[in-house]
């Protein structure tokens, strides 16, 4: 059996600290900081509860700060260009080492990382790091890294704008000149000539919404006149394998990749495979939002999964927020047909609002329909964000992040969800309310339930919407309805964005017995969110029925009598007139 990964994405900063009486803007002395340490067998065993395969330990390689170091050797930052007191995770200052900041012992610290991957692996979960090519930090500088590695831009040319052999990208004789203050006398932040900040900013005059915090990395594309340069391989290319390579030698399981579309597939088909031939159970996770590319980067560049953010995350938001129709997600299906299990599911991440916050749904319950949606329309991961199974709403003014429905990457805080549930490692759930109890039940529910039923990890999908858009039981706009299968398994699903609650009639066509091989008729099944079990019938002739609750799903399984091979007929290619795509195209396997 496959599995479906599940990932939890946790911020070792913020996910144990305990502290209630964080202040804005805080430092680490007066907010306090999670430590890897703190992440023990009883947390991990905790997570592991909700079916979670894998965690996400986002922020844990060194990044810009404003906290001082310099005791253990390490270089301070200047704090003009750093994000908030604790800094950007994704403003790299060395990719060799691991971020103080989590650890107890700051001498310790990659031996600290080194204990937290045994125990993830040791309560059965794998791990998941940032990989961050696209940029650094502006003062990287690696004090950690591996005999013989040379730093970004030691031997670059930094009178041209661009060269081949460059790690970074320069504005010849202009000196970095953002639209606020980097200080005077001592303390002042001076750059000449400045370096392209990392969102493709190719000037010195940066705002305050640029990645000013970073530099942008040089694979070998000539911004000015579009040329690209990879043959001999660049520099950048031969450092981001070895840093690759580095982290996988310590055992990870897979590497998240930060905003990969703005690296040239080109890399990502050199070095996945290069690192794959080492390491062929690693697993590569491209950030990236734009849909035209999505094929490219799997079958080009080799990513295993992909983050579906403007597909399915964008309309699925738009649905719970009113003014999408439910029958949207049939182009969602459609727009990644052929590469949907590449596709990685979310509701919420650290760049996103809370689904609870006031900004998005403003409900923690609400939930059911996109959950299931988002865990069962294809066999693809899901991840969830840390204290979304709690119902964080992100409400916080946590300093250089505001009051905006996300949680901070910036600041020093602790979350006041996770924080009840942490309950000073105990992870019983005995300090949570009983709205946050039923709501983290109803995560482990779903979630296992798309972990280990075969028609969901494996199976086949089968959109129902055309054979009901004129079904007078439901209303499109708000209702979703669709199979899964696997084998004489048959699973139905339909979900209800509505607050109206009703008794619906779901047309099945003839089509999907026949190419499902199933055998109509009356059977014993089971609604696996709630246990409840009940005699339906299942025939293109009766309609299958079933109750919908107020914002709610049901996951109906059925065992079924299949036919034997002599008995299946072919399947009819029956043209829909007014329609997007033909009958046979509904229907698509892994």
């Amino acid at each position: 059996m496959n599995d479906k990964l599940i990932i939890y994405q946790l911020l070792p900063r913020l996910f144990t600290n305990t502290n209630s009486n964080c202040v804005p803007n805080g430092t680490i002395e007066q907010n306090g900081c999670g430590k890897l340490n703190d992440i023990t067998e009883t947390v991990l065993n905790s997570i592991a509860t909700l079916g979670i395969t894998h965690i996400w330990y986002t922020g844990v390689i060194e990044h810009a700060t404003k906290t001082d170091y310099s005791r253990f050797g390490i270089r301070p930052d200047n704090p003009h260009i750093v994000k908030g007191n604790a800094g950007s995770p994704y403003a790299i200052k060395d990719y060799y080492d691991i971020d103080p900041d989590l650890a107890e012992k700051v001498p310790e610290r990659m031996k600290e990382f080194e204990a937290l991957v045994k125990r993830t692996h040791d309560c059965g979960m794998k791990v998941i790091i940032d990989f961050v090519p696209n940029h650094v930090a502006r003062q990287y500088h690696s004090d950690a890294a591996p005999a013989g590695v040379k730093d970004f831009s030691a031997d670059d040319n930094m009178n041209v704008f661009f060269s081949p052999n460059n790690n970074f990208y320069y504005i010849p004789r202009q000196k970095f000149s953002p639209s606020f203050d980097l200080g005077n006398g001592e303390d002042a932040y001076m750059e000449f000539p400045a370096k392209a900040s990392g969102n493709d900013c190719f000037n010195a005059f940066p705002n305050q919404y640029d990645w000013y915090e970073t530099v942008k990395l040089n694979y070998g594309i000539d911004y000015g006149d579009g040329s690209t340069h990879f043959d001999p391989i660049p520099d950048t290319w031969k450092k981001m394998l070895n840093i690759l390579r580095f982290w996988a030698a310590k055992g990870i399981d897979g590497f998240r990749c930060d905003m990969a579309h703005m690296v040239p597939v080109e890399f990502w088909t050199w070095a996945i495979s290069a690192v794959k031939e080492k390491y062929p159970s690693i697993i590569f996770i491209a950030e990236l939002y734009d849909v035209g590319i999505y094929r490219d980067y799997i079958y080009r560049a080799g990513f295993d999964y992909l983050y579906d953010k403007v597909n399915l995350y964008d309309t699925l938001r738009g649905i719970r927020c009113g003014n999408i129709s439910a029958a949207q997600l049939t182009g969602c299906w459609q727009t990644v047909e052929g590469i949907a299990n590449h596709m990685l599911n979310f509701l919420e991440n650290h760049d996103e609002q809370r689904f609870a916050s006031n900004e998005y749904a403003g409900n923690a319950n609400l939930v059911i329909p996109s959950l299931v949606v988002c865990s069962t329309i294809n066999c693809g991961p899901i991840m969830i964000y840390g204290g979304q199974e709690l119902g964080e709403k992100g409400e916080d003014a946590e300093g250089f992040s505001g009051k905006d429905g996300r949680t901070t990457i910036f600041d020093y805080w602790s979350v006041p969800s996770i924080r009840e549930w942490y309950d000073n490692g105990k992870c019983d759930s005995a300090g949570l309310d009983e709205d946050k109890k039923a709501l983290r039940e109803t995560y482990c529910k779903i979630l296992n339930i798309a972990k280990k039923e075969k028609s969901i990890n494996e199976g086949g999908f089968f959109d129902l919407m055309y054979v009901n858009y004129t079904n007078p039981t439901f209303n499109p706009h708000n209702v979703f309805t669709y199979l899964r299968n696997y084998g004489n398994e048959l699973i139905v699903v339909a979900v209800n964005f509505s607050y109206n609650a009703f008794d619906c009639k779901i047309n099945i066509p003839q089509h999907a017995f026949d190419i499902l091989g199933l055998i109509p008729g009356e059977y014993m099944t089971t609604e696996l969110i709630s246990g409840k079990r009940s005699k339906k019938t299942l025939s293109p002739v009766t309609p299958f029925e079933t109750s919908l609750g107020s914002n709610s799903a049901v996951i109906w399984k059925v065992r079924m009598q299949k036919k034997n091979n002599a008995e299946r007929k072919p399947a009819k290619k029956l043209k829909l007139k007014n329609n997007l795509l033909n009958i046979n195209n509904y229907f698509c396997k892994k």
